[in-house]
């Protein structure tokens, strides 16, 4: 990146975070009577906390929110941010009667960035959360220090900093919430015949690197988009782009092997495949054998 944000490859950005607390909850007025937080951040982007309430006769996981406000024009990146780019970094220490927290992740979509490709969100975004208690009979008190970036023509850091007490008590975020766990990839099986699947995955030598080739199918009148991560942060696959010589009604990507960090081999390796066509977004786990 530029403007002293420097391009990294995806460092370690562990999807979940666990840690103990061992502090009682002391609630206070201004935090027992939200389902939001405050909104941290500038014109270009903020962040919040919201608080989901929990179905009747659930105790965990509690559900909540994190909200990225974006001002048009500007994107911000996924787990794994693609050709350039650094993923969001979640920091819950402080927080209070949390065992776990779980980051989930709707589905990305490509951005064109200065001829690369990212792989990210525009607009307003949110990633529900799912966080087991140390106590289930007592309130959650969650606290994040989130390092993201944010990108428009120039890259540049972002920090936001929330608070919010989780009581699983009605709130008036669930619709939010529900629409964001709607766009979370459903996890399949290579091959399983559904609407939107991945068919097949293949090696292909060639003159060059070595490709990966992956036959897609979608649901008719969607154009999929399909993404490729490694099997840890380190890793750094090229995003595949859609080409030419797929079978009738599949579409086709393909991908050089190429990203491995210095020592790792590629034979074996666990990979993950992301697809996403329309409302519809699956994930699907193999081996490059």
């Amino acid at each position: 990146m530029t403007t002293g944000f420097d391009r990294l490859r995806p460092t370690a950005a562990p999807r979940v975070i666990a840690f103990c607390a061992t502090v009682l909850i002391a609630a206070s007025p201004a935090t027992a009577a939200d389902d939001a937080s405050r909104w941290d951040g500038d014109a270009r982007s903020a962040i919040r906390l919201v608080a989901g309430s929990l179905p009747a006769g659930q105790t965990t996981p509690m559900r909540a929110g994190l909200g990225i406000r974006l001002k048009p024009g500007w994107h911000t990146y996924w787990r794994y941010p693609g050709d350039a780019g650094v993923p969001p970094r979640f920091d819950f220490a402080g927080s209070q009667n949390v065992k776990a927290v779980e980051v989930l992740w709707p589905a990305p979509q490509r951005i064109q960035e200065e001829g690369m490709v990212a792989i990210g969100y525009t607009g307003d975004v949110m990633l529900p959360l799912a966080i087991v208690p140390q106590d289930v009979s007592k309130p959650v008190l969650l606290h994040l220090k989130l390092d993201y970036a944010v990108c428009e023509k120039l890259c540049v850091p972002a920090e936001g900093k929330a608070e919010l007490l989780l009581t699983g008590g009605p709130s008036s975020q669930d619709a939010a919430l529900a629409a964001a766990a709607a766009r979370i990839p459903r996890k399949v099986a290579l091959g399983q015949d559904t609407a939107l699947a991945i068919k097949s995955v293949r090696r292909e030598e060639g003159g060059g690197r070595p490709r990966i080739i992956v036959d897609v199918g979608a649901p008719p009148g969607t154009t999929p988009v399909l993404f490729a991560e490694g099997p840890a942060a380190d890793w750094a696959l090229p995003v595949p782009a859609q080409t030419e010589g797929a079978p009738a009604g599949l579409h086709r990507f393909a991908f050089d092997l190429d990203g491995a960090p210095p020592g790792a081999k590629y034979e074996g390796a666990a990979i993950t495949l992301t697809a996403v066509a329309g409302d519809a977004a699956i994930e699907v786990a193999t081996h490059l054998d």
